[in-house]
Formats: C-alpha cells, sequence, structure tokens
C-alpha cells in the first residue's frame, strides 16, 4: 500500500440557500447556509462522492489542517485521507455541518433576519433595539430529518444524484440510516456506525440531565447570553462532564485513572483531587469554549427525536400481536399442564414476557416497514464496550434489515473505548469501512454475472448453429 497521508490543508466552503426550509416543528427558515469540506476530487460522471455525517460535537471539519500552524487536525483525519480507510485518491469526500450548530452553518449564534429591518434591509441607527440580533433560544427546533433533507438540497448544488456511500458514526449515523429511509434511490451504501435505531429512556434521561445543567445555569438568561453579554459556562461544563462520563467505560477510566490522588493526598474538600474529576473538568472546560450552549440544547433534542419508524406505523403490528399471542399460548400451555403451586408465579412470568416480546416485535415490525423499501448495501459496525450505544441496538437494526432481505454486513469490534470508539484507529474497524466501501456493489456483480451468462449462452447458441 502507498503512503498513508494527510488530505492537507483544507478551505471550508459556504452554500447559500435562499429559498425557505420548511422544519418538521412545522416552523420555516427562510433562507440558510451550510458551511462544508471536501477532500479528493469528483470524477466525471459523480460517482464516487462519499458523504459524512457528524456526531453531536463534531463539525464540517473531518480531516486535514485549516492552515499550516493548525496543531489539531480534522475530528476523523485517521478515517479520511490518501490510501486510509475512506481513501480520498479514490472517493470525493463531503463533511457538512448541521443547520443549528454553531461552526458556521445557520443556527443559534447566526443573525436571525426577522430581527433586521425589513423596510431599508439594514440596521436603524436611530434605534438600538432594531439591530440585528442572532437567534438565539429562537432557532427552530431541529431533527435528524431536517439535517437530511438538507443534505439532499446540498446534494442538488453539488449535481450529485446518487451517493457512492453515506457515512456516519453515533448521531452521524442515524443521518445515515435516515438517509436509506428517505432517500432510498440516492445512495448505494450506507456505513452505520456506533449508533442506534432510537434512544432509549436511559439515554434521554442523560440527555435531560445534560440540557438541565445548561437551563439552570444563572447565565443561561433564557438562551438570551450573548444579548445580555454572559455564558451558561458552568451548565455547559456539566453538560459535557454527563455525557463525557456516557462515551467511557469504567475499564477505560480505571486503567487510565483508577482512584489516582492529582495531589498523592486527600485535602478533604470540594476542591480537584482524584484524577478523573481533573480530567472531566478539563474536558468540561475545553468544550465550553469551543461550543454554544443553545446549540448543546437543540443538538441533544435531535437525538432525543429520532426515530425513523415514525413515518412508518407498523405496517405489520398485527403480525407482531400475533407472535406475542403464540408465545402467551404456548407458555399457557405449559401453566396449565404445571403443577397447581406453581401455577400463580407462571402466569406472572407469562405477562411479563408476553409484554417484553409483543413490544420487541411491534418494534421490529416498525423497523421492518421503513426498511422495506431501502435499496442500499449497508454495513453496520458496533463496539463491544459501548454502552451508550450497546451493540444490542445495532443488531436490532440488522435484525430488521435481514427480516426483510436487505444486504447487510454486520461486524462488533472488540475495543476498550467505549462509545468513543468509532473515533479510533482500530484495525479491524477500519479494515471492515474499507472493504465495504471498495467491494463491488451486490446488483453490480449480479449483472455482470447475469451478462457473463447471457454472452455464453450467445456463444453456445452461435457454436450450434455454425
Amino acid at each position: 500500500m502507498d503512503s498513508v497521508g494527510s488530505v492537507g490543508i483544507i478551505t471550508p466552503q459556504i452554500f447559500h440557500f435562499a429559498e425557505p426550509l420548511t422544519l418538521e416543528c412545522n416552523r420555516t427558515l427562510p433562507s440558510f447556509d451550510l458551511i462544508i469540506e471536501t477532500y479528493g476530487t469528483l470524477n466525471s460522471d459523480k460517482s464516487n462522492a462519499v458523504l459524512i455525517c457528524h456526531a453531536l460535537s463534531g463539525s464540517h471539519h473531518a480531516a486535514g489542517f485549516h492552515s499550516d500552524d493548525d496543531k489539531k487536525a480534522g475530528w476523523w483525519d485517521n478515517m479520511i485521507g490518501p490510501n486510509k480507510a475512506i481513501d480520498t485518491n479514490r472517493f470525493y469526500v463531503v463533511c457538512v455541518n448541521n443547520i443549528g450548530s454553531c461552526f458556521g452553518s445557520t443556527g443559534p449564534t447566526t443573525i436571525n433576519p426577522d430581527s433586521i429591518d425589513s423596510d431599508q434591509n439594514n440596521v436603524n441607527k436611530n434605534n438600538p433595539a432594531s439591530e440585528p440580533q442572532v437567534y438565539g433560544p429562537d432557532f427552530p427546533l431541529v431533527t435528524i430529518k431536517d439535517w437530511v433533507k438538507t443534505q439532499a438540497m446540498l446534494s442538488d448544488r453539488l449535481g450529485i444524484d446518487v451517493w457512492h456511500a453515506i457515512v456516519g458514526g453515533s448521531m452521524g449515523g442515524m443521518q445515515a440510516l435516515q438517509w436509506s429511509v428517505d432517500y432510498p434511490n440516492r445512495l448505494k451504501r450506507c456505513v452505520v456506525i456506533a449508533s442506534t435505531p432510537k434512544l432509549s429512556a436511559q439515554n434521554i434521561a442523560f440527555n435531560e440531565v445534560a440540557r438541565q445543567s445548561i437551563l439552570s445555569d444563572p447565565d443561561f438568561k433564557e438562551g438570551r447570553y450573548l444579548q445580555a453579554g454572559t455564558y451558561p459556562r458552568r451548565g455547559l461544563i456539566l453538560a459535557r462532564m454527563v455525557g463525557h462520563i456516557t462515551y467511557l467505560t469504567d475499564d477505560a477510566m480505571k486503567s487510565k485513572f483508577g482512584r489516582d490522588l492529582k495531589s498523592g493526598k486527600f485535602m478533604y474538600g470540594y476542591d480537584v483531587e482524584f484524577q478523573v474529576e481533573s480530567y472531566l473538568r478539563y474536558q468540561g472546560e475545553r468544550f465550553s469554549e469551543n461550543f454554544d450552549a443553545n446549540t448543546y440544547l437543540l443538538m441533544t433534542k435531535a437525538l432525543d427525536y429520532f426515530d425513523p419508524t415514525r413515518d412508518y406505523p407498523s405496517a405489520m403490528e398485527t403480525d407482531a400481536t400475533e407472535s406475542a399471542a403464540q408465545l402467551k399460548d404456548s407458555i399457557a400451555t405449559s401453566v396449565e399442564s404445571s403443577k397447581q403451586s406453581t401455577q400463580h408465579a407462571l402466569e406472572d412470568t407469562v405477562a411479563t414476557i408476553d409484554e417484553s416480546e409483543k413490544n420487541r416485535q411491534q418494534e421490529l415490525s416498525a423497523l421492518k416497514a421503513a426498511f422495506a423499501h431501502t435499496q442500499c448495501q449497508y454495513l453496520v459496525v458496533s463496539f463491544t464496550t459501548d454502552w451508550r450505544f450497546a451493540p444490542e441496538r445495532s443488531q436490532e437494526i440488522v435484525d430488521a434489515l435481514m427480516a426483510t432481505g436487505k444486504p447487510v454486513n454486520y461486524i462488533n469490534v472488540d475495543a476498550p473505548h467505549g462509545h468513543d470508539s468509532f473515533l479510533f484507529d482500530i484495525p479491524r474497524y477500519m479494515g471492515a469501512v474499507r472493504g465495504f466501501l471498495t467491494a463491488p456493489f451486490i446488483t453490480d456483480s449480479k449483472s455482470r454475472q447475469s451478462a457473463k451468462s447471457r454472452n455464453q449462452n450467445s456463444q453456445q447458441k452461435a457454436g450450434a448453429r455454425s
């Protein structure tokens, strides 16, 4: 293999969309901007384009550097570049920053056009109240579907009708999954990494604790902290600390920090004493310097709302009910034949298993209905130590795809880094992504095989005639 390298110095691009954008919340943005980065070269028929969808704290800056003095590469630099898993010698890679973010696309920190004098189309100097204001808390709530919709609009602007692949980890994986459901004929491959078909109650709870940390900060000012000249720094630090704990594992934290004391002895106070406390505070502090609080609220809500089956009320709910009923009858038969003394206990078990199986079947049926019309190939990747989006959640996606006869590859990678594993350079993981992106498309293989068979048949017939 040739030398693995960097994509080098990258200059972001901004695309302005003048047309109104109606969101799922039924509010409309009169216009919006998307900031993107691209790596590699688009081929003549535009068939080598790969879209990267970012996670909660990510941005358009996925690879390379912004200047010669830039010390930190893009957040997925180990994945994207010459001869890397997403090979920029082969693919034209696009990473877009979602609306609602704070890294250049239209979001809470950009100017709200409603705050501009509509008659003069500029600031009324005699009336300070008319000075343009950022959206702040007035920016509408957005969803994964909204992001995918804007990404499809960007695709049209770039002239890319079909993506070779759409790839994302964590929240990015949700976007990739939603793409396959909403625009089934516009992507050939879908790579879903360390993700989930929807958030569990526990995950929603973590997000709510993080949001309350921000909302309860006195400097939040009901979201108008920029206008007030304040910033909910403490709330954002706490929110990030909570989130960061869920990205790691107990073993990883134990091996990295243990119960090590920063000063080597107890200080009998509430300042930092343990190394893990120092680490979490550092992560929170650094995050608070680069991220917007209103954006954090929006992003976590988008995570909570994600459910690709919402537009597909289970077409097979009857099947699910019947499956659960069959299970109930089967167990009920056992109950009937059991001893009288254990009958009540078994009946309780029947009720519990019945409800659990019914819920599982309904969720599977809903996913099957959502995936029924998808046309792409899938690669689903999970990590053994990820307890935020556990392998079982990826398996739900795989089960539904297999049940609908969709082509899917699945790999559960042994890694010690927890949910953050998708950001690490793990050979088996990187190899799986590389292999999936470069393997022949299944229908292409079938077409070539059919063409070969037809050619052989023609030759046989021609031989017979001669």
